[in-house]
């Protein structure tokens, strides 16, 4: 029993999302209607997209194309840009939990050799802001857009299109945030460049991988059914590293579970449907940013999804609401938690520099709503 009180202290939104679930099952009794809440088709596809890029870090992929590209790095900018650009362009693709997993560790042992370590709160902060808005450009980016994209029915490229003014605005800000670092023509000189992280790879099983990838992208294109997917992922997987089908982030998956059945039950409560959607309808994008600080955005796109027609607003009010306090997005938790763990002495710095980074970043992007 104190293993899992712990557990649910741990993750305290898988918490709430089973809370409220509960709390709203007093409401709505439970019955078949309850099957009807729950997106199977977005909850296949975000767990195989996460088995595959387990996948891939299991092979140490991620870490061998970084070191690829950094080996060639002989100014201070350089390495700065190759740093943020790994997770602003790698996160479109493999979400930006997963960059931010893979390339903040490898950032701060970079900077460590290079014995730079003034420069590592703000690379591992520009490299939150950049997993966070470089995700937010495609439907496999982050969990909200590939939820909400199934949710809107309309095709990769027009959801892409949506998103992509914005995104070039926050590729503008991070260049911009890069050339005002001080020292940045300083030359690098790094102690041990040699790529001896992460384990060794396999070429059958990356090869592997990489055709459920491109499998995943014709899934989200709606060109074969999300199950074959997950049935395919988890068969292959099973067979030639079955370790890493334990490796999904599996309360992430019940966090959805949890609201999809606290939304649904609110939408069968009338007066509650109707207030909901009084204040998300119209004001997609404020309300998103909102709620997003103050209970992340995944948790704020399946909760307002409900209440509104309006998707391409929804996504971007979640996406910029991303930005902000370091729980509006969950992934921020991420490259705060292995920067402390580096060092613990450094917290009120860092979440000084995060939070004016992210203020100003925010306060950008939500402008330019107003006129793109």
């Amino acid at each position: 029993m104190k293993r899992i009180i712990y557990y649910f202290k741990k993750d305290i939104v898988l918490t709430v999302s089973w809370v409220l679930a509960a709390a709203s099952a007093f409401l709505v009794r439970p019955d078949k209607g309850y099957a009807g809440y729950i997106d199977w088709r977005s909850l296949g596809i975000l767990w195989s997209l996460m088995i595959i890029t387990k996948g891939y870090m299991n092979n140490g992929i991620f870490e061998k194309i970084g070191h690829a590209l950094l080996v060639r790095t002989r100014k201070m900018w350089q390495l700065v840009s190759v740093l943020v650009a790994l997770c602003f362009f790698s996160s479109m693709l493999i979400t930006n939990d997963v960059s931010l997993i893979t390339f903040v560790p490898f950032a701060i042992m970079m900077l460590k050799q290079c014995d730079r370590q003034e420069l590592m709160i703000p690379v591992v902060v520009l490299q939150t802001i950049a997993a966070n808005l470089g995700s937010m450009l495609t439907p496999i980016g982050n969990p909200q857009n590939l939820y909400l994209y199934g949710l809107a029915g309309v095709g990769a490229g027009q959801f892409i299109m949506w998103l992509l003014p914005y995104t070039i605005v926050s590729a503008t800000l991070l260049i911009i945030s890069m050339l005002l670092l001080k020292n940045k023509n300083a030359d690098v000189s790094m102690k041990d460049t040699d790529d001896n992280s992460g384990q060794k790879a396999t070429p059958v099983n990356v090869l592997l991988y990489t055709i459920l990838f491109v499998v995943a992208l014709l899934v989200v294109a709606r060109v074969f059914p999300w199950y074959v997917l997950t049935v395919l992922v988890f068969v292959t997987t099973f067979i030639i590293e079955r370790n890493v089908l334990l490796k999904a982030d599996y309360a992430l998956l019940l966090t959805f579970v949890g609201f999809f059945i606290f939304t649904g039950n609110m939408g069968r409560i009338e007066p509650v449907a109707l207030f909901l959607s009084g204040i998300a309808d119209g004001r997609e994008i404020g309300v998103g940013i909102i709620t997003s600080q103050c209970i992340s955005n995944v948790p704020a796109a399946l909760l307002l999804s409900g209440f509104t027609h309006n998707i391409k607003n929804l996504a971007l009010g979640v996406n910029i609401g991303g930005l902000g306090t370091l729980i509006a997005s969950m992934a921020s938790l991420i490259s705060y938690k292995q920067y402390v763990n580096e060092v613990p002495d450094g917290k009120g710095k860092y979440f000084v520099t995060f939070t004016v980074y992210n203020v100003i970043f925010l306060i950008v992007l939500y402008a330019c709503t107003k006129f793109i």
